[in-house]
C-alpha cells in the first residue's frame, strides 16, 4: 500500500510569514493522519545536534517516517560556485546520516546563459557522481528530482540518461508528477496550460519504473479535485510499474488557495485516488 507524506514546502508561504515552523508542519502531518514527512533544508532552524534530535523525536512520537531532506542544488555552476554546491549536498548528506533519514533530494543543472544542455551535461554527471559516491559512503541515497524552468533533467529520457551515466546504486529517482517539461505547472508556455509539443505524461511513464519516491504535485484543489494534472491518468502509470513506496503531497497552488485550507483538501483527494485505484 502506498503511504502518504507531507512535503514541508506545502506550507511555504505560511512558513515564510513566520506563522509556522518545522515542528508545526510535523504537527500538521500528524493532524491529517499522514504517514510521513519530507523536510526541506531551508525549514531547519539549525543543524545543531539538539535541534536535529528534537525534530527526530517529534516525528517518532507522532509515528511519522522522515522520507528525505530536500536540498536545492545547482550543478550548472562553475568553479568555486560549483564546489560550494557539491559541499552543500555533502553537508546535508551528513545531516541525513545523523538523523537516520535514508535519502536527500537532488536537482540537476540550470543551464547558464550561452551554454547548451549538452555542454553542461558532463559537469552535471561529474558533480553528481561525486555526491552519489559520498552518499554511498554515508549510507544515504541521493534522489534525482526531475525539474523544468530551465533545469535539466526536464524529460523522462533525460532522467534515465543521467541515472545511467552516474551509474551508482545510491543514486536513484524522486518522480515529480508536475515538473516534467510540458506540464501545466512547469512548462515554458502559459501557466495552467499543457504544452502540446511535450508529452509530459509520457515522461512520467518513462521514468516511473526507476522511482523510489513520488511527489504528487497539487496546483488547483479548491474544488476538492486537482484541476491541472490528470491523476486518473497518472495513478495507473504508477500502479502499472508495481510502485509501492511513498507519495508526497506537494501543494503549489498558493495563488488560488491558502495553504491551511488546501493541504487537507489535497490529503483527502489523494487518499481517494489511491483508494479508487487500489494502491
Amino acid at each position: 500500500m502506498i503511504k502518504l507524506s507531507l512535503q514541508s514546502l506545502s506550507y511555504r508561504d505560511t512558513f515564510n510569514a513566520g506563522k509556522i515552523d518545522l515542528l508545526g508542519i510535523i504537527d500538521k502531518a500528524a493532524e491529517y493522519q499522514m504517514d510521513g514527512v519530507d523536510l526541506h533544508f531551508t525549514h531547519f532552524a539549525s543543524t545543531d545536534d539538539d535541534y536535529l534530535e528534537e525534530i527526530k523525536q517529534a516525528c517518532l512520537k507522532r509515528g511519522l517516517h522522515m522520507c528525505y531532506i530536500g536540498v536545492s542544488n545547482n550543478f550548472g555552476k562553475t568553479g568555486d560556485e560549483l564546489r560550494e554546491q557539491i559541499d552543500l549536498m555533502k553537508k546535508w548528506i551528513d545531516v541525513a546520516a545523523k538523523m537516520g533519514i535514508p535519502m536527500i533530494r537532488a536537482f540537476g543543472s540550470w543551464i547558464p546563459e550561452g551554454e547548451t544542455e549538452e555542454e553542461a551535461w558532463p559537469r552535471l554527471v561529474a558533480s553528481t557522481k561525486e555526491v552519489a559516491e559520498y552518499g554511498q559512503s554515508k549510507g544515504v541515497y541521493v534522489g534525482l528530482h526531475n525539474h523544468n524552468h530551465g533545469c535539466i533533467p526536464a524529460t523522462g529520457d533525460q532522467v534515465i540518461r543521467l541515472l545511467d551515466d552516474v551509474d551508482n546504486p545510491y543514486y536513484t529517482h524522486i518522480l515529480d508528477t508536475g515538473q516534467y517539461r510540458g506540464s501545466p505547472g512547469a512548462s515554458f508556455g502559459e501557466r495552467g496550460q499543457e504544452d502540446p509539443q511535450w508529452n509530459f505524461y509520457g515522461s512520467i511513464e518513462t521514468s516511473a519504473p526507476r522511482a523510489v519516491h513520488v511527489r504528487a504535485k497539487i496546483y488547483r484543489i479548491a474544488s476538492g479535485k486537482e484541476a491541472w494534472l490528470d491523476y486518473e491518468r497518472i495513478m495507473p502509470i504508477i500502479k502499472n510499474v508495481g510502485y509501492n513506496g511513498w507519495m508526497s503531497i506537494v501543494f503549489e497552488g498558493q495563488d488560488e488557495l491558502d495553504e491551511p485550507a488546501a493541504v487537507p483538501l489535497a490529503n483527502s483527494y489523494l487518499r481517494s485516488m489511491l483508494a479508487k485505484h487500489e494502491m
